[in-house]
C-alpha cells in the first residue's frame, strides 16, 4: 500500500506543482528555486519537498548552489530530484508488467525484432489517425508529451567549424536542435530487454510521428532518459 500513500501524496495541489516542477528539470533543484516556481514561500515549499521525500516521490541531497568551494563558498543547500522508482497502482492487483516481460522474453528468443516493430509502427500510425505528419519540433513536444514521455527541446553542442563553412550534413534545423525525452514509458521492460524493446519505441514513435513529414526518429540513447531522440531531417531517412 506504499505506493497509494506516495501517489496520495499529491493530492496537495501545492505538494503537486512542486513534484511536477522538480520532475521537469531533470537535474537537483533547490528549495528557493522551487518555491519561486511554484509561487509559495521558501518554508511551505521545504516542508512539501521533504514530505515527496519521505513517501519516496523525491531523492534529496546537498551541495553547494554557488558553485564554489572552499572558505566563503556558504553551506550546502538541501537539493531534490525525481525518484526513479515507479509508482502505480491497480485495484484489484493487476501484473500487466511480468505479462509484458514474458512476451518480450518469447519474442526475443523467436527472433521477432522485424515483426514487432512493424507491429509498432502501425499502432503509432492507429495512435495519430486521420491527422497529418507532426510538420515542427515544437507540434513533436506536444504529441510526445500527451503519450507520457516528457519531451523537450534541446541544441546539442555542435563540432566547431571553421568560420564560413556550413554545418555537419543533416544537422537538425537552424539551431540544431532536436527533442529529447526524459522518460521512457517502456522503462522496466527495455531494461531488460534493450535492442528489442527500444527498436519497438523507435518504430512506434516513426508512425506516432509520421514517415512523410519533415521530421524524424532516430536511436541517441543517453543514460536516464528515452533512447530515441527527434529531430528534423528528410523522412527518406527514416528507418524501416
Amino acid at each position: 500500500m506504499k505506493d497509494i500513500d506516495a501517489i496520495a501524496a499529491l493530492q496537495d495541489p501545492v505538494r503537486r506543482r512542486l513534484y511536477e516542477y522538480v520532475a521537469a528539470q531533470g537535474r537537483e533543484v533547490g528549495r528557493n528555486e522551487a518555491a519561486e516556481a511554484a509561487g509559495v514561500a521558501r518554508t511551505l515549499a521545504a516542508h512539501h519537498l521533504d514530505k515527496l521525500a519521505e513517501v519516496g516521490l523525491l531523492e534529496s541531497g546537498s551541495r553547494r548552489l554557488t558553485g564554489r568551494s572552499g572558505p566563503g563558498a556558504g553551506r550546502p543547500a538541501k537539493v531534490y530530484t525525481r525518484a526513479r522508482a515507479e509508482r502505480e497502482v491497480s485495484l484489484p492487483a493487476r501484473d500487466y508488467r511480468t505479462a509484458a516481460e514474458l512476451l518480450a522474453e518469447a519474442a526475443e528468443q523467436a527472433g521477432l525484432d522485424a515483426g514487432l516493430r512493424a507491429a509498432a509502427r502501425r499502432r503509432g500510425e492507429a495512435l495519430r489517425g486521420p491527422a497529418t505528419p507532426c510538420g515542427s519540433l515544437e507540434e513533436a513536444v506536444e504529441v510526445l508529451a500527451a503519450r507520457g514521455y516528457e519531451p523537450h527541446l534541446e541544441a546539442p553542442e555542435a563540432p566547431e567549424c571553421p568560420a564560413g563553412a556550413e554545418g555537419p550534413e543533416g544537422s537538425s534545423g537552424p539551431a540544431g536542435r532536436v527533442v529529447r525525452m526524459r522518460n521512457c514509458p517502456f522503462h522496466a521492460v527495455a531494461e531488460r530487454f534493450p535492442p528489442l524493446v527500444c527498436g519497438m519505441n523507435l518504430a512506434l514513435l516513426q508512425g506516432l510521428l509520421g514517415a512523410d513529414g519533415p521530421l524524424r526518429a532516430r536511436m541517441a540513447p543517453r543514460p536516464g532518459e528515452c533512447c530515441v531522440v527527434v529531430e528534423v531531417g528528410s523522412s527518406k531517412n527514416n528507418e524501416h
